[in-house]
């Protein structure tokens, strides 16, 4: 089948290849040439620009956008929509939020186009084992387009979730509880670490995450990158503990306050992430201050004083 693929990223430019693998013709689009040149090198067609994309693709055309959410994704799709014709489909496979993906299949619509979002697991493991996809969208589209996802995804990786916005929604999800078994992990094996007297030193914890990953409850694919990552023990030692979030977990837990669904492990997962970007945070310190306050405890003071918070200044309260 042929399709084009827009954005050749880490997880773009793998998909590409994994198409390309399973026998489909691939035009290949990236503001990066020489991110064309190497998918060109693997077999693909480069194109150059958004309409050269749509002038290389026969009717009726598939293009997949693989960019970063926001205005990048929504400049790709508006463009895609004005050089389109009826009968075509764009599909959506970044971290969109689904509302916009709603939006956006109207839009399509409007126009006499397909619109799918699909969420799309699997990182930089996926040229191999397969990604897993979540797919919203019209019926006949998402029909026309199986052998592209067969190809892609793994044996019972797929799942038309339903109607536009269901395939970003479900992906919004899944990375909610994502945050929180890494949370659960990364807390149980701090509990694991804290025990040195045990022997619990690096390469025990390895062999645990190791032992873990066969035949016990908690065994998963974040248990095998677990085990993957403490097996390196040079690797683990220059890992520091700042967490960042792609945006998905915030989706996640302002959709469960607007449908009132409580999520408190997700919630939790997250707020520990913001913690981990800051090693001094004002809270913290506010704690310190109050138990110095009323029960006379010792604080510890910075060599340097910490770098201003919200509304202070190094010199004190702004």
């Amino acid at each position: 089948m042929q399709i084009a693929m827009v954005g050749l990223g880490r997880m773009g430019g793998n998909m590409a290849r994994r198409l390309l693998r399973a026998g489909h013709e691939v035009i290949a689009h990236d503001v990066d040439p020489d991110a064309v040149g190497s998918l060109a090198a693997d077999g693909a067609l480069g194109a150059a620009s958004l309409q050269e994309v749509v002038d290389r693709l026969d009717a009726p055309r598939a293009v997949w956008v693989m960019l970063p959410s926001g205005p990048i994704t929504e400049t790709a799709v508006s463009s895609l929509i004005g050089l389109l014709e009826p009968g075509d489909t764009v599909i959506d496979g970044g971290n969109a939020n689904f509302h916009d993906s709603q939006a956006r299949g109207a839009t399509a619509s409007a126009a006499g186009l397909d619109f799918l979002d699909v969420g799309v697991s699997g990182g930089v493991w996926g040229l191999d084992n397969g990604y897993g996809l979540m797919v919203g969208g019209a019926d006949t589209a998402v029909a026309r387009l199986q052998p592209v996802f067969d190809s892609l995804a793994p044996p019972g990786g797929f799942v038309h979730a339903g109607p536009s916005g269901a395939g970003h929604y479900t992906k919004m999800v899944h990375n909610g509880i994502e945050y929180g078994l890494m949370q659960a992990y990364g807390e149980g094996f701090a509990l694991l670490a804290a025990a040195p007297e045990l022997g619990m030193d690096q390469a025990k914890l390895a062999g645990i995450a190791e032992a873990w990953r066969h035949g016990t409850v908690v065994r998963s694919w974040l248990l095998d990158l677990a085990a993957l990552a403490l097996a390196d023990a040079e690797g683990f030692a220059g890992v520091r503990g700042h967490v960042a979030d792609s945006g998905e977990g915030r989706w996640t837990v302002l959709e469960a306050v607007n449908r009132g669904v409580p999520v408190p492990v997700i919630s939790a997962s997250l707020f520990e992430r913001f913690g981990s970007r800051d090693p001094d945070l004002f809270s913290n310190r506010m704690l310190a201050a109050l138990r110095n306050q009323f029960g006379g405890h010792a604080v510890e003071r910075a060599a340097v004083p910490p770098s201003a918070q919200p509304g202070e200044t190094a010199a004190g309260v702004a």
